[in-house]
């Protein structure tokens, strides 16, 4: 091989690396963003999704989403709760229509 040939293959892989690096880059962002929203939506800190790159740790917080309860159920739960403390089931609602059963003006009956 001569010596443009090398530097051809040379300037070759390294637009293949800069390619690649950019795309790694905005692989692992994109990532990243996808891994907040899950943990913010399920009630958890965003800033776990950073859990997803360390090795055991992904698997962990994946068992901990899959299986545990999540806190904001436990806040959904609660709300339910105390709703269901402050009405009473026993209301009585009217059984008759509150609207008037005949026209009220009697040059309107046909």
């Amino acid at each position: 091989m001569n010596d443009t040939t090398s530097s051809q293959v040379a300037a070759a892989f390294a637009s293949f690396g800069l390619i690649f690096g950019i795309i790694s880059i905005v692989s692992v962002i994109f990532a990243i963003i996808i891994w907040w929203r899950i943990f913010s939506k399920a009630g958890y800190n965003g800033v776990l999704s950073l859990l997803m790159f360390v090795p055991i740790a992904n698997l962990v917080m994946i068992l901990i989403l899959a299986f545990g309860e999540w806190p904001i159920y436990a806040e959904l739960n609660q709300l339910r709760a105390m709703r269901n403390q402050q009405y009473t089931p026993n209301q009585q609602y009217p059984q008759n229509p509150q609207y008037p059963q005949s026209p009220s003006n009697p040059q309107y009956r046909g």
